[in-house]
C-alpha cells in the first residue's frame, strides 16, 4: 500500500514465521535490503519505500488492532522495530477492515489501532460507504499525485512512549557540543535544531542537505549524544531520534521543518515528526516554541519541502504547566497490490529444510482475498522454484558473449542528474534501452537530481572504474556548475568521458502577461529602465541561468536573475507572470508553447527549429548569444581504456540506429556522437568558455 508519503508491504501477523530473527530476515528479502537500489525486492531504494506493516487482533484492553512497524535497511540487513511511522499508520485501518479483523459500518468505521513498537493507541476514522473501504477521494496530501479519500488520525498518548518522558532529558533546551537543542518523544523522539544555529537558512532542499557532508556528520555526532541524554543508550544503529532542523514559517501558526530519516533527509515529512514539531512548537521554553501559546485545539502548520502538514494540537495548562492532550491529522492511503511474494531462500541464515527446494513465499490463501478471481491466489500449495539449474543454464547460452565472459559482467547504472521525466532522463532512458541489448547486460537508469548535478556527479566520480557505473552527463554538470563554484568534483581529472551522446537547443521564452513585443522591444525597454524584468532558472550554474547572463552581457542590459529548484518550478513561475523571462531546453519549453501557455521570442541557438520555423535566432535579431546544450556519457577515472573503447563503439552504434535518433529528436535534441578524445576536448574547452564568463559577468553561486 501506498500510506500517506510511504510505501511498503502489509503483513497479516500469521503470514509470517513466529520467530523473530527469521520474521526480520524475510522482510528483508522481502524489500531487497541489502542493495542500495533494491532490485531483488520490493522496495524503492529509500527509507521512504523500506517500511513494513504488521498487523493482528489486539488483545489490549480497548484496542481493535495491534499494529507493528518495521523500518528495513536502504543497502544494509537490518531491521528497526524501535519508531513509529505515522504515514503507514494511515493504511492500517483499511488493511485491517479490508482482512476481516475489523467490521465495517456505513459510512465512516472508526477503529483504535494499539502500536506496539510506542506502546500508545491512536483511533483511525476510514471512509466506508456501503460498508466498504473507500480509497477514492477528494483529500490532497502534499507529496502525494492525486487526490483519494481521507483517513483521520488522532493520537491520544503517544507523548514518552519511547522513553517515558516528553522531554526525556528533564529540559526544555540542552546544549551539545555548544548546540542549543531540544530533545522530545511526542509520538516519535525527536532533536530538534535552529537551523540558523548551524549556518542554514532550514528552507534548503533535501538534495542541498543530503549533499552536505559536513553536516551530516555534525548531525550524526550530536544525535548519538542527545541519543544518550534521551536514555536511548547507543543509537549508532538505530533511527531514532530522528534529527529536525526548524525555521520560521510563513505565518504565526507556521514552522518549517526539515526532517531526517535520520541520515538523510524527507523527501517531504513523517507524519509522527510532524506530531513531535507541532508539540514542541506549541508548548514553551523550546528551541522551536512559537511566539505566542494558548490553552485548547489550535492548528499548526508544518512546512517541508513538498507542502504541509496541518496539525491539530490539544493543549491543556498555562505556561510551563501545559501539557498535550492530544494531535490529530488526516492522511491518505491507496492500495496498490495483493498477492504472493516470494523470498529467495539466501536470505535466511539457517537452513529451512524441505523450503529450500524454492523460495519461502509469504502469502495469503485465497480466503485471504474474497474479492479475488486471479487463479494464482487459488489454493495454498506454495509456488516451487522460479527458475531451474536447466533454464538459467538456457538463460545465459542465449545472452550475447560479453554477458558471458570480460565486460560487462553485471548490470550496468546509468545515473542521470535531474529528476525523472525531464529530456536528460527521456534520452538517457532511451541510450540505455539499446545499449544494455548490444553490451549484453540490464541497463538502469539511477535519477540523482539534487544540487545542479552535484549529487549525481560527486556519487559517480566516487564509484569503483569498472564500467559498470555511468553517467549521464551534460554541459551543466561539465562545464557551467563547475566554472561557477567549487565542487567536490573535477569535470576533467575525475571522470573517462566516453562519448557525445546529441545536442539541444535553447529557447528564449516570455510570459504571455509581459508587454514586450519581440527581443528588440525587450532591449530597448530594459535599456530604459534597468532591472524592470526578471528572468528564471532552474538554479544557479544551470544552462537558463548562462543564458540569461550572456543575453545580458550581449544586450548591455540589467535584468534580475531568479533561480528556482529546477526546471519545473522555474517554468511554472514563469507562466503564472511571477517571472517574466526564461532560457529552457527546448524539450521543457517547447510544450508550453505549442499550448499558448508561453511565447517563444527566439532561439539560443545556431539555427532556426524545423519545429518552430517562425521564431527567429537571436543572432538574428542582432544578439550573438548561442547556448546549445549537450549531453554526453562518463565514466569514473581510470575506468579501463578496453571498457572506455567498448562503451564507445556500442554508443556509437546505437546513435546511427534510426528508431534512436527519432526518439532522441522528439526530445529536442539532435543525435551526435564522437569519440572519447573528442569529448574530452569539448569539455575542456566548455569549462574555459564558460569560466571566462563568469569572470566577465562576476557571477556567483547566490
Amino acid at each position: 500500500m501506498r500510506a500517506g508519503t510511504s510505501r511498503g508491504p502489509f503483513f497479516l501477523r500469521e503470514w509470517l514465521p513466529a520467530d523473530e530473527d527469521e520474521r526480520n530476515e524475510l522482510l528483508i528479502g522481502a524489500i531487497g535490503a541489502s542493495d542500495l537500489l533494491q532490485v531483488d525486492g520490493v522496495g524503492g531504494g529509500s527509507t521512504l519505500t523500506s517500511k513494513v506493516a504488521i498487523v493482528s487482533r489486539s488483545a489490549e484492553p480497548g484496542c481493535d488492532v495491534d499494529y507493528l512497524f518495521a523500518q528495513v535497511g536502504v543497502g544494509t540487513r537490518s531491521v528497526d522495530t524501535r519508531p513509529n511511522c505515522g504515514n503507514m499508520l494511515s493504511g492500517v485501518g483499511p488493511f485491517a477492515i479490508e482482512q476481516g479483523l475489523v467490521a465495517a459500518t456505513p459510512g465512516q468505521t472508526k477503529l483504535r489501532v494499539f502500536n506496539v513498537n510506542t506502546r500508545s493507541r491512536i483511533d483511525v476514522t476510514v471512509q466506508t460507504p456501503g460498508g466498504r473501504v473507500r480509497y477514492d477521494g477528494s483529500t490532497r496530501i502534499d507529496g502525494v499525485a492525486g487526490t483519494a479519500a481521507p483517513v483521520q488520525l488522532e493520537f491520544l498518548d503517544a507523548w514518552g512512549a519511547v522513553t517515558g518522558a516528553m522531554f526525556p532529558t528533564g529540559r526544555r533546551i540542552d546544549v551539545i557540543c555548544g548546540v542549543q537543542l531540544t530533545c522530545i518523544d511526542a509520538a516519535m523522539p525527536l532533536m530538534i535544531l535552529r537551523a540558523a544555529d548551524l549556518g542554514l537558512t532550514g528552507r534548503e532542499s533535501p538534495a542541498e542537505l543530503d549533499a552536505n557532508s559536513a553536516l551530516l556528520q555534525r548531525l550524526e555526532a550530536l544525535r548519538r549524544q542527545a541519543g544518550l541524554a534521551m536514555g536511548l543508550g547507543d543509537v549508532s544503529a538505530s533511527v531514532i531520534p530522528k534529527p529536525v532542523l526548524v525555521s520560521a514559517g510563513d505565518s504565526p501558526q507556521a514552522i518549517t521543518s526539515r526532517y531526517f530519516t535520520p541520515r538523510r533527509c524527507h523527501a517531504s515529512h513523517a507524519v509522527t515528526g510532524a506530531i513531535g514539531v507541532a508539540a514542541a512548537f506549541a508548548l514553551p521554553g523550546t528551541v522551536v516554541s512559537a511566539a505566542t501559546q494558548r490553552s485548547g485545539r489550535s492548528g499548526v502548520q508544518v512546512l517541508h519541502p513538498q507542502g504541509r502538514i496541518d496539525v491539530a494540537v490539544h493543549i491543556e495548562g498555562e505556561g510551563m504547566d501545559a501539557r498535550i492532550q492530544g494531535a490529530a491529522l488526516v492522511r491518505t492511503a491507496r492500495k496498490i497490490l495483493q498477492g504472493v511474494l516470494h523470498i529467495p531462500d539466501y536470505v535466511f541464515s539457517k537452513p529451512r529444510g524441505a523450503a529450500a527446494a524454492g523460495p519461502a513465499v509469504a502469502r495469503p490463501s485465497s480466503r485471504d482475498f474474497p474479492d479475488s478471481r486471479d487463479p494464482v491466489l487459488e489454493g495454498d500449495e506454495p509456488m516451487k522454484t522460479l527458475i531451474t539449474p536447466l533454464l538459467a543454464a538456457a538463460l545465459v547460452a542465449g545472452t550475447p558473449a560479453s554477458a558471458q565472459t570480460g565486460y560487462p559482467s553485471k548490470t550496468i547504472t546509468i545515473v542521470v542528474p535531474t529528476a525523472a521525466g525531464g529530456g536528460n532522463d527521456s534520452m538517457a532512458r532511451t541510450v540505455g534501452q539499446k545499449l544494455g541489448v548490444l553490451l549484453g547486460q540490464t541497463v538502469i537508469i539511477d535519477n540523482r537530481a539534487g544540487a545542479n548535478g552535484s549529487i549525481a556527479s560527486e556519487y559517480v566520480a566516487r564509484a569503483t572504474p569498472d564500467g559498470h557505473t555511468l553517467m549521464f552527463g551534460y554541459i551543466a554538470t561539465h562545464a557551467m556548475n563547475p566554472a561557477l563554484q567549487k565542487l567536490r568534483y573535477d569535470p576533467v581529472s575525475d571522470f573517462e568521458p566516453i562519448g557525445l551522446v546529441g545536442y539541444s537547443p535553447t529557447l528564449m521564452v516570455a510570459s504571455n502577461s509581459a508587454p514586450v513585443k519581440d527581443v528588440k522591444d525587450l532591449v530597448a525597454q530594459l535599456k530604459a529602465k534597468p532591472d524592470r524584468y526578471t528572468y528564471a532558472s532552474a538554479g544557479s550554474g544551470t544552462a537558463p541561468h548562462f543564458a540569461g547572463e550572456l543575453f545580458k552581457l550581449a544586450t548591455g542590459t540589467v535584468m534580475l536573475h531568479v533561480p528556482y529548484k529546477g526546471s519545473a518550478p522555474a517554468i511554472n513561475d514563469t507562466i503564472a507572470g511571477h517571472a517574466q523571462f526564461m532560457f529552457p531546453s527546448l524539450f521543457t519549453g517547447a510544450p508550453q508553447v505549442r499550448g499558448g501557455k508561453l511565447r517563444a521570442l527566439a532561439v539560443a541557438g545556431p539555427k532556426r527549429l524545423p519545429s518552430m520555423p517562425d521564431v527567429p535566432t537571436l543572432k538574428e535579431m542582432g544578439v550573438d548569444v548561442d547556448v546549445s546544450q549537450w549531453y554526453a556519457l562518463f565514466a569514473p577515472a581510470k575506468t579501463p581504456a578496453p571498457v572506455v573503447d567498448k562503451l564507445n563503439k556500442a554508443l556509437v552504434q546505437v546513435l546511427n540506429d534510426p528508431e534512436i535518433v527519432r526518439r532522441i529528436e522528439a526530445d529536442g535534441a539532435d543525435a551526435q556522437s564522437s569519440t572519447p578524445a573528442e569529448l574530452g576536448a569539448l569539455v575542456r574547452s566548455e569549462l574555459a568558455k564558460w569560466k571566462g564568463v563568469v569572470q566577465k559577468a562576476r557571477l556567483t553561486a547566490d
